[in-house]
């Protein structure tokens, strides 16, 4: 992969404006500049792509992540609040009125929930990469560090149907996530994400995490079942 951040001195501005605002550890720095390095690699397999508005968003995708995790309330949405923090980031290094307007659009729609759906190759692929980081190795690893935050058990043995009902709102939040173990969601989400992916070779690179997250919680199961 090359090195995308000297493609634009303002990269590396964007990089460090990000820094500062993000605080999670599934959601920190790491986790956007891989996002930036699957954004590349995808798009090395689509045409026409413009990387000058698919690597500014993919950086910025979650700048207002802290504040949606931080919100009681669960009114907002990192996504949209997202899309408008960057405007002023944007402009004040210079971005023409058209460029901000499309890299809003990656952002505002890199979310499932947020009701907005990808259009442009830039945000599809934005999307795809953000999802893929959620699944297989790494997904596994984000979703425990966000369990221990959370003091969440290592696995749980329930009825899906169940658990829908008792601790899951109608637009998928979770109501008590104390309640809620890595292994439920997987179930509830996490392996369903290929079918929504929009680029073919995001789908193939999910298949094959999925395949390995399966495997895991197979295990996992039967060394906490005692049977292996």
């Amino acid at each position: 992969m090359f090195s995308w951040e000297k493609l634009d001195p303002r990269y590396l501005k964007m990089q460090e404006i990000v820094q500062q605002e993000l605080s999670y550890a599934a959601h920190d720095l790491d986790h956007v500049l891989r996002v930036v390095e699957m954004s590349l690699t995808l798009a090395q397999k689509e045409k026409g792509v413009d990387l000058a508005i698919l690597i500014p968003a993919a950086l910025l995708h979650d700048i207002a992540r802290r504040y949606e995790d931080e919100d009681e309330t669960g009114t907002i949405d990192h996504a949209l609040l997202g899309a408008e923090m960057a405007a002023p980031i944007l402009k004040d290094l210079a971005y023409e009125q058209q460029s901000i307007w499309e890299i809003q659009d990656c952002i505002r729609s890199h979310r499932f929930r947020s009701g907005f759906l990808p259009k442009s190759i830039e945000a599809k692929i934005l999307f795809d990469a953000d999802k893929l980081d959620v699944i297989g190795a790494l997904g596994i690893a984000r979703s425990y560090i966000l369990a221990g935050i959370h003091g969440e058990r290592m696995y749980s043995d329930v009825n899906i149907e169940d658990y829908l009902q008792d601790n899951v709102t109608e637009n998928g939040r979770i109501i008590d996530v104390s309640k809620h173990t890595v292994n439920l969601e997987f179930e509830l989400k996490l392996k369903k994400i290929p079918e929504r992916l929009y680029t073919a070779e995001a789908k193939k690179i999910a298949a094959g995490r999925i395949s390995f997250m399966k495997y895991f919680f197979e295990v996992l199961e039967q060394e906490i079942k005692g049977e292996r």
